[in-house]
C-alpha cells in the first residue's frame, strides 16, 4: 500500500512538472508573436504567465524535497526525483526567457519597426521545438528521443552566432538603427538560452533514464577535436620548418630529387 501511495505521488509530481512545462512553452511562443507584431497586450499575457511559472516551481520543489525526505527512495525513483527538480529550474528560466524577450518588445515599442538580417521566429520556432521534444523524452522515458535534442542544439548556436554577426554589423554600418538591432540581438541570446536549456533538460532525461551523466561530454568533445587538428597543423608546420633547414644545408637535394 506504501508503494502505492509512493507511485501516486511520483505521478502526481510529474503532472504538476508538465503544467510547468507547458505554460513555459506557451511563454517563449508569446514573447516571439509579440516581438512579430509588436503587441504589448501579448507582452502582458506573458508577464502574468511568470507569476504562475515561479509559483509551480516553488510547489514542485517542495514536492520533491517531501519525497526525498518520507520516503527515501532508491536508485531511478531518486534518479527522477532529482531530475525533476533540474528540469524544474530549468524550466523557469525558459521562462525568465520569455520575459527577457517582452522587456525587449517594450523598449522597442516607440522605435520604428525596420527589417533586420535576422529571422527571430524561426530560431525561436528552433528552440521551441526542443524544449517541446525534451518534454516528449521526459513523458515517454525515451533517451534516445533525448539524445536527439542535444544535436538540434548545433543549430540554434549558428543562428545565434550568425545573428550577431549581422547585427553587429548594422550596428556599426547604420548607427541610427543600433538599438533595434541591438533588441534584436538580446532575443536572440535569449532564445540561445532556451535551447541550453532544452538541452539540459534532454540531459536529465537521460541520466534518469539510464543512469549515464552526459554533461559536458558534447564540450569536452569539441575541445579534443580542436586539439587535435591543433596538433596535426603544428606538427605540420614543424615538418616544413625541418625540410627547409635540410633544404639549407643540402641546396642540391631538391634538385636531385
Amino acid at each position: 500500500m506504501t508503494r502505492i501511495r509512493f507511485q501516486r505521488s511520483l505521478d502526481e509530481l510529474k503532472e504538476q512538472l508538465l503544467v510547468m512545462a507547458g505554460l513555459a512553452e506557451q511563454a517563449i511562443q508569446r514573447a516571439t508573436e509579440a516581438y512579430r507584431v509588436r503587441d504589448l497586450s501579448i507582452c502582458e499575457l506573458v508577464m502574468r504567465s511568470e507569476v504562475a511559472i515561479n509559483r509551480l516551481e516553488r510547489e514542485i520543489d517542495q514536492a520533491a524535497l517531501d519525497l526525498l525526505a518520507m520516503e527515501q527512495p532508491m536508485a531511478i525513483d531518486l534518479r527522477f526525483i532529482l531530475s525533476v527538480i533540474k528540469i524544474n529550474a530549468d524550466l523557469e528560466r525558459v521562462g525568465d526567457a520569455a520575459k527577457s524577450i517582452v522587456d525587449r518588445v517594450r523598449s522597442m515599442d516607440t522605435m520604428p519597426v525596420i527589417d533586420l538580417p535576422v529571422d527571430i521566429p524561426k530560431m525561436a520556432t528552433l528552440a521551441a521545438a526542443m524544449v517541446r521534444k525534451s518534454l516528449q523524452a521526459f513523458i515517454e522515458a525515451d533517451a534516445e528521443i533525448a539524445e536527439s535534442v542535444l544535436t538540434m542544439d548545433d543549430a540554434v548556436d549558428a543562428m545565434n552566432k550568425s545573428a550577431h554577426l549581422a547585427l553587429t554589423t548594422v550596428m556599426s554600418e547604420q548607427g541610427h538603427y543600433a538599438p533595434q538591432a541591438l533588441n534584436a540581438l538580446m532575443i536572440c541570446r535569449s532564445l540561445e538560452r532556451v535551447a541550453d536549456h532544452a538541452t539540459n533538460i534532454a540531459e536529465d532525461v537521460i541520466f534518469w533514464v539510464k543512469g549515464d551523466d552526459v554533461r559536458h561530454h558534447k564540450s569536452l568533445a569539441k575541445s579534443e577535436l580542436k586539439a587535435a587538428k591543433l596538433a596535426a597543423k603544428l606538427a605540420a608546420e614543424q615538418g616544413d620548418t625541418l625540410q627547409n633547414e635540410i633544404d639549407k644545408q643540402d641546396p642540391g637535394a631538391q634538385s636531385r630529387e
